[in-house]
């Protein structure tokens, strides 16, 4: 036979009219109970040494409670056959599931062992009997004070219109979030970069009306170089930004989540309820359909944390908190790690950048605006370039030797005026070479030039000049007339220099010995 469960209102209800001095009968009559059912109730009452005498002042709760665990045993439904075999294999569950092991793996390891089980019976047992996904309680994050944070995310959102060739696009959203109003900034880009943080930065201050104190962006590579819970480094580029527009960057920790709850969850909904369905045939038509819809759908929807319209609570509680808007445009930088090359020249965004003869294979950062490269070594300004176009070079002569730089620039004015160091019909010779149209061939007898000047000096002048005199400009030609010229000229007088004494020879032989003469002697 089925009983009607009665709740703890009738309960309390039935010891509030008791009280009150009704009858048993007429307590059951009103309420619809049966007789017995209210006497088993005020049985327990009076067991607590409450009595109708007392009036009102004796319900509480507590009493209420008593009367309820005692007559409304905690009943539950049976439980079945899978529940006895979870209880069975308690060890091999809590075993794995100490391991770390998912609980539906774990239903799979007893299907293998021949337990069949379901896995919402082993899911209740887990939970009921082994402690399973019990965690540290849950405590809400302050909003913190208005206009003070601002939480960043970013994700895929969905395709653009197929363009002239048929193709589609599929683009990203940099999604910004009020932490304490929830009003939300949405900017599509195609690449999630530095350049493309700081441009969506800049549309969100303009959007907002003003600067946070304060964004919490998760550990994404265009803003965050290397993640730290502590000390995160920025990228040079978005720091800088940051130093500029004065604000500060407090990263959230690497799978934290909860660090930015605010916009954690964001991204699919941005997706779905701003893009989906949408026909969006560029970029700027999904910006401007983010803009309209942060505007007029989702900030004009209550928000179930406040339970006030995102918009109206933004604008009458964080605005006037934040710092003024920027009103010139940020020139973004680009830095970049660069190593200059043997030829002393650095690559910094397809273009050449000549650097001192002491740098060469020296690792560099450069820093590169709209007007100006900068080059740094261990954070010591090296060399500035004004900026220039992709495909070209800046050079500043001051870095190469002279001689490598005019070689290197086809500088055969240069070489010409060396050849006339040496002499006047040498510059004249020099001259006649430089008036060919080869202009690697005359730089090249050009040094050849140079070299036999070297070599022969101040004679090859006058060769220089019977070469011009037969109008033979042949440098070929010239050496040999200048070998020519040495072997013919008369050779030098060999004068052997006067002694510094005189004196016969005589007076340098030396006597014979004693025995000597004596042998002399005797042969005569």
């Amino acid at each position: 036979m089925a009983f009607r469960e009665v709740t703890m209102l009738e309960v309390k209800e039935v010891l509030r009219l008791w009280l009150l001095g009704v009858p048993k009968k007429g307590i059951a009559a009103q309420l619809g109970f049966d007789v017995k059912t209210v006497r088993r109730y005020l049985a327990v009452a009076r067991a607590r040494g409450v009595e109708p005498s007392h009036g009102l002042a004796a319900l509480d709760d507590e009493l209420v409670a008593a009367v309820v665990a005692a007559t409304q045993p905690g009943t539950g439904r049976p439980r079945g056959e899978g529940w006895a075999v979870c209880e069975s294999h308690r060890e091999f569950i809590s075993g794995h599931l100490s391991h770390r092991v998912r609980l539906s793996k774990v239903g799979k390891l007893l299907r293998r062992r021949g337990v069949e089980v379901s896995y919402d019976t082993l899911r209740r047992f887990a939970l009921e009997q082994l402690g399973f996904g019990s965690g540290a309680p849950t405590v809400p994050v302050a909003d913190g004070e208005p206009g003070q944070e601002l939480q960043v995310d970013t994700g895929w959102m969905t395709l653009l219109e197929p363009d002239l060739f048929g193709k589609r696009r599929r683009f990203k959203a940099w999604i910004f979030t009020a932490v304490r109003s929830r009003h939300r900034f949405v900017y599509p880009v195609f690449h999630e970069t530095t350049e493309s943080a700081i441009e969506a930065c800049e549309s969100a201050w303009e959007y907002f009306g003003g600067i946070f104190h304060v964004i919490i962006p998760d550990n994404t590579k265009a803003i965050v170089a290397e993640a730290d819970p502590i000390a995160p480094r920025i990228t040079d580029a978005f720091r800088e930004y940051a130093q500029a527009r004065d604000f500060s960057i407090d990263t959230t920790r690497v799978r934290r989540p909860k660090d930015k709850a605010r916009v954690e969850r964001t991204v699919p909904t941005v997706r779905d309820d701003c893009f989906g369905g949408e026909r969006l045939r560029t970029i700027d038509e999904a910006r401007a359909r983010a803009r309209r819809w942060g505007l007029e759908e989702y900030g004009m929807r209550r928000q179930t944390r406040t339970q006030r319209l995102p918009r109206e609570h933004f604008e009458a509680e964080e605005r006037a908190a934040l710092s003024p808007a920027p009103t010139t445009p940020y020139d973004v930088p680009l830095w970049t790690d660069c190593k200059v090359a043997l030829d002393q020249f650095a690559s910094v965004a397809k273009s050449l950048y000549s650097l001192p003869f002491a740098l060469r294979r020296h690792q560099l950062r450069a820093r590169a605006d709209s007007q100006l490269v900068r080059f740094y070594e261990h954070g010591k300004l090296v060399k500035t370039h004004p900026r220039k176009a992709p495909g070209q070079r800046a050079i500043d002569h001051a870095d190469f030797p002279e001689h490598a730089l005019a070689a290197g620039q086809r500088d055969t004015a240069f070489f010409v005026g060396k050849a006339k160091e040496h002499g006047e019909h040498v510059g004249r010779f020099a001259e006649a070479l430089a008036a060919s149209p080869l202009p690697w061939t005359r730089l090249r007898m050009l040094f050849k030039l140079l070299g036999l000047a070297r070599k022969y000096g101040a004679r090859l002048d006058a060769s220089c000049k019977t070469a011009l005199d037969a109008d033979m400009v042949d440098v070929y030609r010239l050496a040999d007339l200048v070998r020519l010229d040495t072997r013919l000229a008369p050779p030098t007088a060999q004068v052997i220099p006067l002694a510094r004494y005189l004196r016969p020879a005589s007076q340098y032989a030396l006597p014979l010995a004693r025995r000597e003469r004596q042998n002399e002697g005797e042969d005569t």
